[in-house]
């Protein structure tokens, strides 16, 4: 049963902090909210992040209260984890090192998964509504290795490189995360 309620509150959990990490991500690319993608994630996020919002108020192009939200919903799940599976109470620098490492997975799943909706769209539908946004929240990522990589047979294998990075990067936070 244990098990069950912990499947249900971490994806719950780890989709409205994923969905603070895209908003926070597409107010940083100043990307407008009114698209259907951007209304959903301002409306899902919104009743979490406004209250925030009055504490750390929006600078530009970055928005800590959405930052702020998703790092307050990893340390929930992470005392909620700790209170079901932990047979001793940890420090809370454990609990909270566990909250920031989940974010940061979060983060770097929420960038693979960009990549991977952009690499299957330019082969099935480039001109599908969703794809300039795609390619708005994916290009910061990519040009910086596209200058470095040459196009092989007109194959663009950045994202791939990309995702091997992100991939590389879960595996040394997976090796950080604590044993609670």
């Amino acid at each position: 049963m244990r098990e069950v309620l912990w499947l249900i509150v971490e994806t719950v959990g780890s989709l409205l902090a994923a969905a603070c990490v895209l908003r926070l991500w597409m107010v940083w690319q100043g990307m407008a909210l009114r698209d259907p993608v951007g209304h959903f994630v301002f409306t899902f996020t919104e009743w979490l992040v406004r209250p925030i919002r009055a504490i750390v108020p929006r600078r530009g192009h970055f928005d800590g209260s959405c930052l702020l939200a998703a790092l307050l919903l990893a340390l929930v799940l992470a005392v909620v984890f700790v209170l079901l599976y932990s047979p001793r109470a940890p420090s809370f620098g454990a609990v909270a090192l566990l909250a920031v490492l989940w974010l940061a997975r979060w983060a770097l799943w929420l960038v693979i998964g960009s990549l991977l909706l952009q690499v299957i769209l330019s082969w099935v539908n480039p001109h599908a509504p969703i794809a300039p946004m795609i390619e708005r929240l994916t290009e910061p990522l990519l040009a910086p290795v596209q200058r470095r990589l040459p196009r092989l047979g007109g194959l663009d294998l950045s994202p791939l490189v990309v995702i091997l990075l992100a991939q590389v990067i879960l595996t040394v936070l997976r090796s950080l995360q604590p044993a609670l």
